[in-house]
């Protein structure tokens, strides 16, 4: 085989494939550019998804002719003035986009730098050069790229609808907005609805902002701040509350150096601070940004600087765990006031009398779980009941106000979750604050004081034990033994001992002081069945939140159960005191508060 020299065009469209993949990444690398010109405004337009046409006009700094000259060439740049590629501080450096477009497709800057008197204007067509020459052009630059891969055809058939490559595109211009709120972005396109980002201050409270006009005007409602620093690397942005959670991880946004990454180190790092707050497949929203000296960090691992590398990758990771559980932490009991909204317009149109998704303006109180009495297994409308049986089951479902009875404390009054006032259907703890209504799930706020008690009884030291008189022997399948044996030491730590008892079988011989009144046969054959369906494969800490989740719902006050006037008082405050208490174990909100304001609305009385 006889090796010989790449066409310097054919060159081109190979580094086309690495660094444009779809419309979307042209239009990254021209804003990349228009934001290291200094732009205060960068105005977007694409039709056919990007196919067609692509239009970056900013108010930079501009080019001179000469300049434009050199841009449209191969490894030229203004970037990297003294060519140390250990410490890049701009976002587009590589000097490869503008040739690698050019050769894919119709390429036109026209641009004028900041004191001239005159633009200039390229054009590349397909790898074919025209120009420069002189032309018309105000300050700033203006780059339109057509007829995208026609250079390339083959590419075309792996691009998606116009429709989707528009919303790509649409995401990635939102996804710079974010990381430079003091720009105006406007997008406008022929497949999807446009937008115009107004420039905000460089602040927490600009960027917050900045970022409610993205993810929606409920992040402003919902969010964390988070501001932490470690050995010379620092993290500031939002994170949402773990009520409020999402379906996919599509809003999580991080940028390292003002540069938005998908890497998976800090992605998982994400997760793992809301392992312990969200229900299985949700996902936290949040935005963050990680900033730490050129030097510390290497942006060009990927064609498209999507990922990155951290000299230190351990310590980036140890800060975002550090900071978002802090600020989960200081959260305390706060939910997000999306579950009021929500109640409010159930309550709404229930009060209207239209019946939502399930038809629940026919709702049935002998059909509800809370009904001592209520049969899954039994189909509705077979017998009628008794009118004795009748009058049981409604004095069982009454509200028990007992609590109300008294003139509520001040100091209950103004604390966060208020006075409780009634239990309904021996469930649900109704309180009154200053202003409004709280509705608290018993058994959900229970089990997550619970279960940080057991938390912080291992943190501190070994969990206390207590001996059982006579062990309890449970029976269990082979694969429940090995599991429920496998995880023993660790189920030590927390208090519970659990020894092999012969083929099939396993000894309870100590349980968490912790427990009050634990049944410790049931407590086994759950951890057993919750350990089998996890699979035994799972990383320690998470086999540790399970373990903890499990024994926390053991130990809860259970739905049903009829609770004194002080004992639903001294729940509410420990929910105060706790972190995390706005949801239970699996995520689910332990509280609903609603405003006397919007209760008021519903009656007419606003």
């Amino acid at each position: 085989m006889v090796i010989r020299r790449l066409d310097p065009v054919l060159i081109d469209r190979i580094a086309a494939g690495e660094v444009i993949e779809r419309p979307a990444s042209a239009l990254k690398e021209l804003i990349e550019n228009a934001l290291d010109a200094g732009a205060r405004r960068i105005d977007v337009a694409i039709e056919a998804g990007g196919r067609k046409l692509i239009r970056v006009i900013d108010d930079g700094c501009g080019m001179s002719l000469e300049d434009l000259d050199l841009a449209v060439e191969r490894h030229a740049t203004s970037k990297l003035a003294d060519g140390d590629l250990s410490s890049i501080e701009t976002l587009g450096f590589r000097g490869e986009a503008l040739p690698s477009i050019g050769s894919v497709a119709a390429l036109e800057i026209f641009s004028r730098a900041r004191g001239s008197s005159a633009g200039a204007r390229v054009k590349v067509d397909c790898g074919v050069k025209e120009g420069p020459a002189p032309a018309a052009q105000p300050q700033g630059t203006r780059v339109e790229i057509r007829d995208l891969f026609a250079g390339t055809p083959a590419r075309l058939k792996f691009l998606r609808t116009d429709r989707a490559e528009a919303r790509a595109s649409a995401e990635i211009v939102e996804r710079l907005a974010m990381a430079h709120p003091q720009v105006r972005f406007g997008f406008a396109s022929s497949d999807v609805r446009g937008f115009d980002l107004a420039a905000c201050a460089n602040t927490p409270e600009g960027r917050l902002m900045r970022f409610s006009a993205v993810l929606g005007a409920d992040f402003r409602d919902n969010a964390l701040f988070i501001d932490a620093e470690r050995e010379g690397v620092s993290l500031q942005g939002f994170a949402g509350l773990p009520t409020w959670h999402r379906a996919s991880a599509a809003a999580q946004y991080i940028f390292v150096n003002g540069r938005p990454v998908r890497d998976r180190l800090l992605l998982g790092a994400a997760r793992a601070a809301y392992m312990d707050f969200l229900p299985a497949g949700r996902h936290a929203a949040l935005v963050l940004f990680l900033s730490c000296d050129p030097r510390e960090v290497d942006v060009n691992v990927h064609p498209a600087k999507a990922e990155v590398r951290f000299r230190d990758p351990g310590l980036a990771r140890g800060l975002i765990v550090g900071a978002l559980k802090q600020a989960l932490a200081g959260a305390q009991h706060r939910a997000s006031p999306a579950g009021g909204a929500s109640a409010l317009d159930v309550l709404a149109r229930r009060g209207h009398g239209f019946p939502d998704a399930r038809g629940a303006a026919n709702w049935d109180w002998r059909r509800s779980p809370a009904n001592p009495g209520f049969d899954a297994g039994a189909s509705a409308g077979f017998a009628e009941p008794s009118p004795a049986e009748a009058f049981a089951a409604i004095e069982s479902l009454a509200a028990d106000a007992r609590a109300g009875e008294a003139v509520p404390a001040f100091a209950d009054l103004e604390a966060p979750l208020g006075a409780a006032r009634a239990q309904i259907h021996e469930t649900y703890i109704v309180s009154q604050t200053r202003d409004g209504i709280v509705i608290v799930d018993q058994h959900a706020a229970h089990e997550r004081l619970v279960y940080e008690r057991l938390k912080a009884a291992r943190a501190g030291s070994k969990a206390p034990r207590q001996a059982l008189l006579i062990p309890a022997i449970v029976e269990l399948a082979r694969a429940e033994v090995e599991a429920i044996l496998d995880a023993a030491p660790l189920l030590a730590e927390f208090g519970l001992v659990i020894e092999p008892f012969g083929p099939g079988a396993v000894a309870v011989t100590e349980t968490p002081a912790l427990l009050q009144d634990p049944d410790p046969t049931r407590l086994a054959r759950d951890l057993a069945a919750a350990l089998v369906e996890d699979d035994g494969a799972a990383a320690l800490e998470r086999r540790f939140n399970l373990v903890l989740a499990t024994m926390a719902c053991h130990n809860s006050v259970r739905a049903g159960r009829r609770m004194r006037p002080e004992e639903m008082n001294a729940l509410l405050r420990d929910m105060e005191r706790t972190p995390g208490s706005g949801q239970c174990n699996h995520g689910r909100p332990t509280y609903v508060e609603l405003k006397l304001a919007d209760v008021e609305k519903l009656f007419g009385r606003r």
